[in-house]
């Protein structure tokens, strides 16, 4: 008996497909599903049947329809147009899928990917008899205002420019340049494919010594990320994730921005659907949306999509760090994602592990975040991808599965804590729970680039709030009444960092974005103040003298009384400090030499 070109069905589980037939899949091959040619993906091969997991839902789907192999895998379509545009979980445009059929997505619904009609405006850099290698850029297009997409040579295609087209206005499907090496020609176009399980090569893998400045004084100052990093940021609900990935997108130096919505609630992704086209980028005031991918997968849609979008999500990523660009992939929520792999292998009858995911979550894991780097591209461009991903364990148990697997694969925990979230204490992260393990690898940058004793002036404030948290359990006992002096001006030096420095209001517009040398002059003005008030303690004058002057608070309130240009004016203020204190110890010398007479 011959090979047939297809399958039959012959057992449906929710997304999970099992097929019979006398046919030839591949693992990992892409296939089309029943007579509606629903996609999915080949994840499992046996002697006599295949498992299919399908990326639409299957209502409706009936054993004996075909199912037909298309002999490549799930691919992504990467070129002009990316960047300003809506994707679900394996890259269709839901903007066109709206405008055809409506608010919900058509089962079986089969759409370019990018706009095959739109005519791009494209500069051609390579001419006849140019040699050309992987990664080289043959092309550029002006996107949009805000990026400039470079047209590259697949990774896989090298040779001898054999015709190349003219400047001017092309489609992507238009072969622009034509490459011959040996007998072999490429027509080269302004898209490509790759498939979307596969990482991106690059030249080779370069040390992380930049920062990603994000403007939030907690993670600049305190809990650093390096561009080509990755961090997690892991809350219950209500804590704050999806805000700070917006204040992250909105304000990081990255060029590229890709947020993927992973398995959250619609009117969650909704909300970042509304709010992302209205952002402002800093940079230039034109549209963050410029700048910007949205993939849009919610908890209502398929869970097979839901798995394959971040994967969607870091191809792109990749592509743009292959250009030159240093890019930033927001993931909300990996444990949505998690749930999805958990889903599938119940499905599956997989045996499970803790909590019922599969065995493989930790490799699964592994494979998304180690996706992450700072490189050097084919094309010797330096480029990197950032990935930022967020965990809601449920109930803030940090110690579930995709939370303790997660910090296995990490370097930066922004760990946020449900009861300064509810104290409405902004961004949330607690300071006892979080880390950073970049703070080496950019020490030599904040030197550099700020101040020569920054990390000194980082490590001092850590370690006054550390004193305070084990202060805070005396106090729990006890009362601060009792405490010495010297104890309870770590008490209150530590709220002034807590609630002056680390407190940071999204919605202010001077506060919600800090420049680092401006971080640095507030916390060098705070431990001005601790060392002065400090000094006076130890010659016995009581810290409720020196908190009743108010200097205090007015410490508190630099983040809005000194504007984020004007760097002299700490210097007013610290010297405002030392006449203040100054004063106290002069009348207490006063009080002293009184009482001796």
């Amino acid at each position: 008996m011959g090979v047939t070109t297809q399958g039959t069905i012959y057992g449906i589980n929710g997304p999970v497909v099992r097929v019979r037939g006398d046919h030839a899949f591949q693992m990992m091959e892409m296939v089309l599903v029943g007579h509606e040619k629903l996609i999915g993906e080949v994840i499992r091969v046996l002697e006599d049947e295949t498992i299919v997991q399908v990326y639409e839902n299957t209502t409706g789907l009936k054993p004996g329809e075909p199912v037909i192999p298309t002999g490549r895998p799930l691919t992504v379509k990467l070129g002009p147009g990316i960047i300003g545009n809506i994707f679900d979980g394996i890259e269709r445009p839901l903007t066109s899928i709206a405008q055809e059929s409506g608010p919900f997505i058509g089962r079986g619904t089969v759409m370019d990917n990018l706009d095959t009609e739109k005519l791009w405006d494209v500069k051609v850099l390579v001419h006849s008899g140019d040699t050309v290698k992987p990664g080289m850029v043959i092309a550029q297009v002006q996107e949009t205002p805000s990026v400039v997409h470079h047209v590259m040579v697949p990774p896989n295609i090298e040779g001898v420019v054999e015709d190349a087209a003219n400047d001017g206005k092309y489609p992507i499907t238009k072969t622009i340049v034509r490459v011959r090496k040996g007998k072999a020609t490429h027509d080269l176009t302004l898209v490509q494919e790759w498939p979307v399980r596969t990482p991106r090569p690059y030249k080779r893998r370069l040390p992380m010594n930049e920062p990603l400045i994000t403007g939030q004084r907690v993670i600049d100052s305190l809990f650093p990320l390096a561009k080509g990093g990755t961090a997690a940021i892991p809350g219950g609900f209500g804590t704050g994730k999806t805000l700070t990935q917006h204040q992250l997108a909105k304000w990081s130096n990255a060029d590229i921005i890709v947020y993927v919505g992973c398995g959250e609630r619609g009117n969650e992704i909704t909300q970042v659907l509304e709010d992302f086209p209205n952002l402002i980028d800093p940079r230039n005031n034109r549209p963050l949306m410029e700048r910007t991918v949205l993939i849009a997968n919610t908890s209502n849609m398929p869970v097979a999509a839901r798995e394959a979008s971040i994967y969607t999500g870091i191809t792109l990523a990749e592509y743009y760090r292959d250009m030159g660009y240093h890019v930033a992939l927001m993931a909300d929520s990996t444990s949505r994602w998690a749930e999805a792999l958990r889903e599938i292998s119940g499905r599956l009858e997989e045996m499970p592990a803790e909590e019922g995911f599969p065995a493989y979550l930790p490799s699964r894991l592994s494979e998304f975040y180690e996706r992450a780097g700072m490189v050097e591209t084919l094309g010797e461009e330096k480029g990197s991808v950032s990935i930022i991903g967020a965990v809601s364990p449920q109930g803030g148990d940090f110690s579930e599965p995709v939370t303790q697997n997660t910090k296995r694969f990490i370097r930066c925990f922004w760990a946020l804590d449900k009861s300064l979230a509810y104290t409405r204490h902004y961004p949330a992260i607690n300071w006892m729970d979080s880390y950073s393990e970049y703070t080496e690898d950019l020490q030599d940058w904040y030197t550099g680039n700020t101040a020569p004793d920054f990390m000194e002036k980082r490590e001092r404030l850590s370690r006054i709030l550390q004193e305070e948290g084990k202060l805070l359990e005396i106090v729990k006992l006890i009362g601060s009444d009792i405490l010495p002096d010297e104890q309870k001006l770590i008490l209150e030096s530590a709220r002034v960092i807590r609630q002056g420095f680390l407190q940071q209001n999204a919605y202010h517009e001077q506060d919600t974005y800090v420049p680092v040398r401006k971080q640095y002059n507030m916390m060098k003005s705070v431990l001005h103040l601790h060392d002065q008030a400090a000094r006076l303690v130890s010659k016995g004058i009581p810290v409720s003298v020196i908190t009743r002057t108010g200097v205090f608070e007015e410490v508190v309130k630099i983040k809005y009384t000194i504007s984020n240009q004007d760097m002299e004016a700490f210097e007013t203020l610290n010297s405002r400090i030392d006449s203040i204190l100054s004063d106290i110890e002069e009348s207490y010398r006063g009080t002293e030499r009184r009482r001796y007479v």
